[in-house]
């Protein structure tokens, strides 16, 4: 008897794993990506054809590899063919828009600015992000970013008081008292040095800049308290980097592979160091969390008002280790690369860096920034915003229809994922005018809304409902920052600078930013 529910069971378990293999290999791998291709041709949506399993990123790691070596002139800002020369052969081959397949996965790519329009300014909940590269996951956590439907909205009622713009401005002042430290150290480096001069890598000083201000004012710790989670957010964005065109077979992330366990093991440090700077406030109870982003999260997990739990504005101590994942990268990460590419284009444009140093002079005086005299930036806010269409750290946005769909003509069925290049749309001539691979900051001179013939053109921190949470307090820093600068130095490109934005993730530069700073009173 027990021989025959053995045998019974085996067979049962055999049947199970040959449907799950037929259902996995035949049908998703196979059949589906058949029947895709076929439906959107019917549409007249053409792409790449469909490798087994890998789809084309293949193709996408061949000619990127193949385009690293290309080098731009300063003065050349169209880096399409180096950073996203797959998108680039495929829109010249099919036109847009176009299908490709990351994996098995397929995803059209949007090319025209109505039909992101209609994903990104979706209110019904129809559009979701695509599912997370799970190191990237890891590294930042489902916070704000990435969490979806009822839980993106209970998110964003607790985190949204902390970037009120009464918020924003108090935290002018430590933003600047962040950065003053680092002007007097190069004030002090170019004093040393006979020529007055000194040379300096901005890509990493501004990311160790923002980290420090993204700690003290989001979660009131120092920059040493807090740079070893960024330490650690690094490795795991370099591991994400070296994987994230590995083909993801079903289940391969439970598998103690090298990778995993380096992920792992980098996703427990990080989880015992956010610990280690929240369990002083939990400490602190009698005299309430604070009213920064840390404690207004805290107060959201461990209060109750009258005695009764507020679920609607309610997260778990998980959930707050997410977000503090989140707003510890995006907080940093992407104003850094502001700050740097700014930085490049005013040592490209030094007819500009004049410009934006007489407004800061006449608008600050002698002392340093504050919220009110920022306010009065307006060519400053012009080369900021012209830096971000030209250089904007985040240059795909993914979602993916949680219900079938239609946009405009075309059909798009529930799963499918979109692509949305912002680099790409940000050179559309048609929209942007003729000279949209010109570095123009005039353009914005009446704001973003008639910056180009299409409204809300831009992109870099989205637009719609997801736009980003951040972007205010991302401008306020970067003005904070740059006045400081333009008021002490003048600049120049280090000899040594090699134009070649990279991707890794968010667009850097691949050689770093050296640049030559001579302080002004020299």
């Amino acid at each position: 008897m027990a021989a025959v529910l053995l045998v019974a069971s085996a067979t049962a378990l055999l049947a199970l794993a040959a449907a799950w293999l037929w259902d996995y290999a035949v049908v998703r791998l196979l059949w589906r990506p058949r029947a895709v291709a076929g439906m959107f041709r019917a549409q007249g949506v053409r792409g790449p054809p469909y490798s087994f399993l890998r789809g084309n990123n293949h193709d996408i790691r061949r000619m990127r590899a193949e385009a690293d070596a290309l080098r731009l002139d300063v003065r050349d800002h169209n880096y399409l063919p180096r950073v996203m020369p797959h998108f680039l052969t495929w829109k010249q081959q099919y036109g847009g828009p176009f299908l490709y397949w990351f994996g098995a996965q397929p995803r059209i790519c949007l090319l025209d600015y109505e039909s992101v329009r209609q994903v990104l300014f979706n209110k019904s909940g129809h559009f979701f992000k695509t599912d997370a590269h799970p190191t990237i996951l890891a590294m930042l956590g489902k916070g704000l970013v990435l969490v979806e439907g009822t839980d993106w909205v209970r998110h964003r009622r607790v985190v949204n008081p902390a970037f009120a713009m009464d918020k924003l401005k108090m935290m002018t002042t430590t933003m600047v008292s962040c950065a003053e430290p680092l002007i007097k150290e190069w004030e002090r480096l170019a004093s040393r040095n006979e020529s007055r001069e000194v040379e300096v890598e901005f890509s990493k000083q501004f990311q160790d800049l923002t980290a420090d201000v993204i700690s003290h004012t989001g979660f009131g710790s120092s920059y040493k308290e807090g740079k070893e989670v960024f330490h650690t957010q690094k490795q795991l964005l370099a591991l994400a980097m070296a994987t994230l065109l590995n083909v993801q077979l079903p289940g391969f992330k439970y598998l103690p592979t090298k990778n995993n366990r380096l992920k792992w093991m980098l996703e427990r440090k990080i989880k015992t160091m956010l610990m280690a700077i929240i369990q002083p406030r939990l400490a602190s109870n009698g005299s309430g969390y604070g009213d920064d982003l840390l404690g207004l999260m805290l107060e959201a997990c461990l209060t109750t008002e009258q005695g009764e739990k507020r679920d609607e504005l309610t997260l778990s101590m998980d959930e707050i280790i997410d977000e503090c994942k989140t707003f510890f990268f995006a907080g940093h990460e992407t104003t850094s690369h502001l700050l740097t590419w700014t930085m490049f284009l005013l040592s490209v444009y030094p007819e500009w860096q004049e410009r934006l140093r007489e407004e800061a002079i006449r608008e600050c005086g002698n002392a340093n920034p504050t919220a009110d005299t920022l306010n009065k930036l307006k060519e400053m806010t012009m080369v900021l915003l012209e830096t971000l269409r030209l250089y904007g750290p985040v240059m795909l946005m993914l979602r993916k229809p949680i219900s079938d769909i239609r946009l405009g003509s075309l059909s798009i069925p529930k799963g499918n994922g979109i692509a949305i290049p912002i680099p790409f749309l940000h050179r559309d001539k048609e929209v942007w005018g003729d000279n949209a691979n010109d570095f123009e900051p005039l353009r914005f001179k009446n704001g973003i809304t008639n910056a180009a013939k299409t409204p809300q053109a831009l992109l870099s921190f989205s637009i719609g409902p997801r736009s980003c949470i951040g972007q205010n307090f991302a401008m306020l820093e970067a003005k904070s920052v740059m006045a400081m600068i333009l008021k002490r130095f003048s600049f120049t490109l280090s000899s040594s600078y090699v134009h070649a934005p990279a991707d890794h993730i968010t667009l850097q530069p691949k050689f770093g930013l050296p640049i030559v700073l001579r302080p002004l009173d020299v």
